[in-house]
């Protein structure tokens, strides 16, 4: 590769670092407002099927992107883009407690009682996230790559859906339990919230498949790539100085 084609392959790795980013965040900041998606009425376990936070409308997005790098800058690039991601959720955090603490003006838009309203159990769902994230993530990660050696960097799909799935099942099992345990919801939405989150995640992890695979094919074809070939961004501190 040229150093013009390596500076793209780094400006494309922290674009996608950026979407990842944003999709962590934003997720950990929405997840208060619920909403019902299914055009039927059908209850599971007491609870309405789809009945989900949006906040988990951008983070099977974080999945895409890891299986993405992963696929093409390998497994070290994937885990510190993972890495990155908590500690922009850490920051966020801080941000957000700074934010609780700083008084109103009595003209402010947004008064105290209803950014806490808002953005009170933020705290909760970053730290309750956080640890359900960092696990889910490396297990992604770690599946898709033990799948990725075993078929040799063949058959996309399965690496892609298997490591999703399951990691997604224990991204949700975890959040879920956390943010009963901490009383954000009841206990008897448990089952249904579990249900509802693993298979709406499952279901967008099967239709992202193919977006994956334009992925892949437009790096293969823009970088000449061949299958199971990954970009080295070690290049970056020699050529920057020039």
């Amino acid at each position: 590769m040229t150093h013009k084609d390596k500076l793209a392959a780094l400006r494309i790795y922290l674009l996608l670092g950026g979407l990842f980013i944003t999709s962590l965040v934003v997720s950990n900041l929405i997840f208060q407002k619920f909403f019902y998606w299914y055009p039927m009425d059908i209850e599971v376990f007491g609870s309405r099927l789809f009945e989900i936070s949006v906040g988990i409308l951008p983070y099977p997005i974080t999945f895409l992107i890891t299986d993405l790098i992963s696929e093409i800058y390998g497994k070290k690039r994937a885990n510190d883009i993972v890495v990155v991601g908590i500690f922009a959720s850490l920051f966020s955090l801080l941000i957000i407690l700074v934010a609780s603490y700083v008084p109103a003006t009595s003209w402010s838009y947004v008064n105290d009682e209803l950014f806490t309203r808002v953005f009170g159990n933020s705290a909760i769902a970053v730290f309750a996230s956080m640890l359900t994230y960092l696990f889910a993530q490396f297990v992604d990660i770690q599946i898709y790559h033990f799948w990725k050696r075993l078929t040799k960097g063949r058959h996309l799909w399965l690496r892609n859906n298997f490591s999703t799935w399951f990691s997604q099942f224990v991204d949700t099992f975890t959040i879920v339990t956390l943010l009963c345990s901490f009383g954000i919801i009841e206990w008897e939405n448990f089952k249904g919230l579990l249900v509802s989150g693993f298979l709406f995640k499952a279901l967008v992890a099967a239709c992202d498949t193919p977006l994956l695979y334009i992925g892949v094919y437009f790096f293969r074809r823009r970088f000449n790539l061949k299958v199971n070939e990954e970009i080295d961004l070690l290049f970056v501190p020699d050529f920057v100085k020039k």
